[in-house]
Parts: structure tokens; C-alpha cells; sequence
């Protein structure tokens, strides 16, 4: 079986917090790299992230933290890169360690803005990665659950098997059950798209429409879904899996769910910018939307749900005229 080697974790939120906690639980080792000094310091005297999922312990002794991209990426053969895709870039430009021969997870669930690239694509366009080299985790997976160690289902995606294998193994425990996958492509879409329905479902959560409905949108945004990932990325799949549908539904119906109360702030008249400053953490599918609503330009696939969610966000339309022409388009 593939030798992961020495792992390093690179982002500071909640998701990079519950998976250092898996990770370290297996290799009880890790690098972690935060950008700022002043949270890696609050760290180590308080044994638990400063910022997010403070409840999640850790013994400090076991993680070697960095605040240098370089020195990260100088040591460790397995990146798991767990940053907002709208900074990801800016992470990266202080790379000056080629990444070619690493294994990078990607655990983003978003679109490299201005690419218009899901992170494996990016890594292999713009840093010559090979897709062999590429993983992503994916699936119905609140970093808040997995901290308090309640059961979760992974899927590591990756072309190479017995590297996907590799992963799943170390992420696996008591309360983490995994698979793998090929499809990297369609994991990595999916989990875009299913926070642009969430912030649909918060919407019409905001507006009051009741469970009948938000079950009609959800049986349809799978369509869409589907209709999606079979243009982009045609191969056999099972929409129906967890690491698409179930992160879905868990995106679209969770307390949880970011994307969810950003889109209910909205449907209440909130504006995007007041929703933003008050929720103080990033609703990634406020930016997948747009990226998403780009790249379907090219592809000309039938996606009234991302269109009414870009037309509310981004051109301004009013959610409620909004949402009751796309319930018109339902069935």
C-alpha cells in the first residue's frame, strides 16, 4: 500500500481543526501551517484552536506548527490543503518548494476564483501536479460533528486507488467510516454546487416557505446536480452516494450549514455585504455561485436554480420575485 509519509495540514478554520484531529488521532504527528503567529501561539498555550472548534483538544506536543508555507512544503510529503478557495491563491504565491512530487488532498469545497477551477485543476494546471498526485475528501461532513467525534462518512477521491486506499485508512476510525472513489472532477463539483443550493434552501427558509417546498427544491437541485457533473465530467456515477447526495441534503438542511444561514439572512432582506459582516465566517457557495454561474456559460447545462441564486446575489433581484418564477419551473 502507498506510504502517505509525513502529513502537514495548511488552514486555520474549522474543517482543518476536525481533520488535524483525525489525522493526528492515526500518525499522532503532524505539521500544521497557520498564517498567523499570534493564533499558533494561543494555540500552544491553550491546547485547542483559539479561533474555531475550541472544544477539540489536542497535545500540542504532537504538531509541529509553521507560519511559513515553505518550510511546510520543504518537510512533508502529504499536503492537505484545508483553506477558503477564495485564499487559496494567496497562500500559494509564497510557495517557492515545487509541489510535483507530493500527494495534495484537497479538502475545499469551492472553485478557485478567477480560474474557474476546482483545486485539482488548479494544482495540476498552474503547479504541474499529476493527477495521480491528486486527492480530495468529500461528503456530508460538519467539521463541528466530526469534532465531537459523531459518526461521518468520507469519500477520498483520487485517480491513483491504492492511494485513495492509503488516505481512507488514515482518516478512518470509530467514529469516521470511509470509501473510495475515482472521480475526483465530480466530488470536487458537486461540493460546489451543493452550498449554492444550500444558500437556495436558506432563501426560501428566509421567505417562509415550509418543508413541502424546500423537499421539492432539494429533489430538483439533485437533478440539476447531476445534469452538471454528466456534462463536465462524463463518467458512471451514483448521484445518489453520500459524497454527493448526502452532502447535499446535510448542506442544505443543517443548523450547521454556512451556506444555509447566509441564504436564510438573505430571504429575511438582509443585503450580501450585511449578511457577510455578520455571519464573520465565509459562506463558500456566496463565490461558488458566481464561478459556477461562469463556467455554465460554456457549458449551456439547464441550471434554473444556480441562475435564481446568482440573480439574487449578484444582479440584486428580489429573492421573493426570484424564487416564486423558479417555483413555477418545478414539478
Amino acid at each position: 500500500m502507498y506510504n502517505c509519509g509525513k502529513i502537514a495540514i495548511i488552514g486555520g478554520g474549522s474543517w482543518a481543526t476536525a481533520i488535524a484531529k483525525i489525522v493526528v488521532g492515526h500518525t499522532h504527528h503532524i505539521g500544521w501551517y497557520m498564517r498567523r503567529e499570534d493564533r499558533i501561539d494561543d494555540f500552544k498555550r491553550l491546547g485547542h484552536n483559539p479561533a474555531y472548534l475550541m472544544s477539540a483538544h489536542f497535545n500540542v506536543d504532537e504538531i509541529a506548527f509553521f507560519s511559513d508555507i515553505n518550510k511546510i512544503a520543504q518537510n512533508y510529503d502529504t499536503l492537505v490543503f484545508v483553506t477558503p478557495s477564495p485564499y487559496l491563491k494567496n497562500h500559494l504565491k509564497k510557495l517557492k518548494t515545487g509541489l510535483r512530487d507530493k500527494f495534495i488532498v484537497t479538502a475545499i469545497k469551492g472553485i478557485v476564483p478567477d480560474e474557474n477551477l476546482v483545486c485539482s485543476e488548479y494544482f495540476h494546471q498552474v503547479y504541474d501536479v499529476p493527477y495521480d498526485n491528486l486527492a480530495c475528501i468529500g461528503g456530508p461532513s460538519h467539521a463541528e460533528e466530526v469534532a465531537l467525534e459523531r459518526l461521518s462518512y468520507l469519500t477520498v477521491g483520487c485517480s491513483d486507488k491504492d492511494k485513495a486506499l492509503s488516505f481512507a485508512d488514515i482518516l478512518t476510525s470509530d467514529f469516521i467510516k470511509t470509501k473510495t472513489s475515482s472521480d475526483v472532477i465530480g466530488i470536487e463539483y458537486s461540493s460546489v454546487l451543493k452550498n449554492v443550493y444550500a444558500i437556495a434552501a436558506g432563501i426560501c427558509n428566509g421567505l417562509k416557505y415550509g418543508d413541502n417546498f424546500q423537499a421539492v427544491l432539494v429533489a430538483n437541485a439533485v437533478q440539476e446536480m447531476n445534469r452538471f457533473l454528466t456534462a463536465v465530467h462524463p463518467i458512471d456515477r451514483n448521484i445518489y452516494d453520500s459524497v454527493y447526495l448526502g452532502d447535499l441534503l446535510v448542506t442544505g438542511y443543517s443548523n450547521f450549514s454556512r451556506n444555509r444561514t447566509f441564504g436564510t439572512m438573505i430571504g429575511k432582506g438582509y443585503s450580501v455585504k450585511s449578511a457577510q459582516i455578520e455571519m464573520e465566517m465565509i459562506a463558500e457557495g456566496f463565490f461558488g455561485t458566481k464561478c459556477m454561474k461562469e463556467i455554465n456559460r460554456h457549458m449551456h447545462v439547464n441550471m434554473p436554480i444556480l441562475d435564481a441564486v446568482y440573480n439574487i446575489l449578484y444582479e440584486r433581484i428580489n429573492p421573493q420575485i426570484e424564487i416564486k418564477l423558479l417555483t413555477d419551473s418545478f414539478r
